[in-house]
């Protein structure tokens, strides 16, 4: 863990509260989860949710995607194979602790631990606002755009402004476009339990394309679950207003995969 810390200070990462991190319960339950953020944010948009699961006995650790925690400049020239490296670097460095572990990715985190499942044992998913394509019209087009503009501006709210990137690299949209393809090839050999959350007022993604992956995994226990208009993409920050009733949830679904709990009628589709 201290090597993949200081890799992160080399890499240009100032402040942290963007460096991946390792949390260990005072009373261990056995399992661990793998928490990775989503494009343009750093480990700090899962911090929250790292606290609550190792209050409740899991070991958690987040990853830091590589391009992320630093500047746009940074993630601009990075590609999705670097950023699954990362996240199977975190998963070997927790195996050290657990051998069973869920996954917990938010929105590009989502769509690289459902890769990582195909290649490396998980208890299980949990996908918060997963998709297969970005819902911006110009999107699909960001592998020839790249050439001719090399950011997209957003604004972004001032208490978030420490979070996010105010600029997307085109490039990195294109690596998200490349990343999608690849997890809708890779989504069928996925046979672990898998919870898909979304909510309906996504402006970043297309909510269709989250029921289309879980309609592709193989999962036979498997749920959507799907807020309202009021919740938006950032699941987990304090944006979303429904924030504790999505921590219910994940605590919910963690309960009946490691046994903490029995939910016979848990549903099993949407």
């Amino acid at each position: 863990m201290e090597a993949i810390v200081s890799r992160a200070r080399e890499h240009g990462v100032l402040h942290d509260e963007h460096l991946p991190f390792l949390l260990t319960p005072s009373k261990a339950n056995g399992y661990g989860v793998l928490l990775v953020h989503g494009f343009t944010a750093s480990p700090r948009e899962m911090t929250p949710l790292a606290r609550l699961l190792t209050q409740l006995g899991f070991t958690t650790m987040g990853v830091r995607l590589p391009g992320h925690g630093t500047c746009p400049e940074d993630l601009a020239i990075r590609r999705q194979e670097e950023w699954q490296h990362a996240v199977e670097e975190g998963y070997l460095a927790l195996r050290h602790h657990t051998e069973k572990i869920f996954g917990v990715g938010l929105s590009t985190g989502a769509l690289l631990l459902t890769a990582l499942a195909s290649r490396q044992p998980l208890a299980g998913l949990v996908l918060l606002s997963p998709f297969l394509r970005v819902k911006h019209r110009l999107a699909p087009a960001a592998g020839l755009l790249r050439f001719a503009k090399k950011y997209q501006h957003r604004p972004v709210p001032e208490d978030e402004s420490s979070i996010y990137y105010d600029r997307r690299p085109l490039h990195g949209v294109h690596q998200l476009n490349r990343l999608c393809r690849k997890v809708r090839r890779l989504a069928k050999q996925i046979t672990i339990p898998a919870l898909l959350i979304n909510g309906s007022g996504d402006q970043t993604v297309r909510v269709d394309s989250s029921l289309k992956l879980f309609n592709l995994l193989s999962s036979r226990h498997k749920v959507f679950h799907l807020y309202g208009p009021e919740v938006g993409h950032a699941l987990t920050t304090s944006d979303n207003p429904r924030r504790e009733e999505l921590y219910d949830l994940i605590q919910h679904y963690l309960d009946l995969w490691t046994g903490s709990q029995q939910h016979p009628n848990f549903p099993s589709g949407p």
